[in-house]
Parts: C-alpha cells; sequence; structure tokens
C-alpha cells in the first residue's frame, strides 16, 4: 500500500528552526496518483491537529499557529514534502506525523512521527 517515513525531528531552543521531510512509497503508487500530502501534530494529552497541507498543485494550507513561521513544500518527482519550521517556540513540541491522500480515494495514510522538542 502506502509507507511514509518522516524525518528531521530533534530538539531545539526557543527560536530556533527544524526541517522536517517525509517521503512516500509503495506500490499503490502504480496505479494511482498521490493527493494532497501534510503535517499534523500531537502533544501529550492532546489531539492530533493539522499544521499545513500542499495539495498536487502547490496550494497550501497552514494553521493559525503555522502562519508566518512554517512553509510547507513538495517534489512530486520524489513523493516528497517538507516542512521548515522557524521561530520554533515550546508550544511547538510534539510528534510530528506526515500524512497523504491518494487521488481519488478516500482513504489517508500515516507515518510513524518524528519527535520535535523545543527547549526554553
Amino acid at each position: 500500500q502506502v509507507q511514509l517515513l518522516e524525518t528531521g525531528g530533534g530538539v531545539v531552543q526557543a527560536g530556533g528552526s527544524l526541517r522536517l521531510s517525509c517521503v512516500a512509497s509503495g506500490s499503490i503508487f502504480s496505479t494511482y496518483n498521490i493527493g494532497t500530502m501534510g503535517w499534523y501534530r500531537q502533544a501529550p494529552g492532546l489531539q492530533r491537529e493539522m499544521v499545513a497541507l500542499i495539495n498536487s498543485f502547490g496550494d497550501t494550507h497552514y494553521a493559525n499557529f503555522a502562519k508566518g513561521r512554517f512553509t510547507i513544500s513538495r517534489d512530486n518527482a520524489k513523493k516528497m514534502v517538507n516542512l521548515q519550521m522557524e521561530s520554533l517556540q515550546p508550544e511547538d513540541t510534539a510528534v510530528y506525523y506526515c500524512n497523504t491522500k491518494i487521488a481519488g480515494r478516500d482513504e489517508d495514510y500515516w507515518g510513524q512521527g518524528t519527535q520535535v522538542t523545543v527547549s526554553t
């Protein structure tokens, strides 16, 4: 089916930057095209929330907390989506998950997540 691998998480001081990357793979792409990709995050005890989305045409959508600080981008040939995070704050601490939809299908696929910790 679909496998997603996130990389780039780590520990950073407040005000610092991190870049997350996610690569999608799987035999399903021999039949279906990749659709919207995005990043979500989940802090301990809280619900998972959308961070940023980017569709196959490059149109983007950001959560309010991400606007002006985070930038999502994608490379369709590599089936890759990135999230550049700037001016990180302690409240950004969470596990960040990559998500992708398959064009024409009502399905979501998730990566295992990568931990982002922002220290005070």
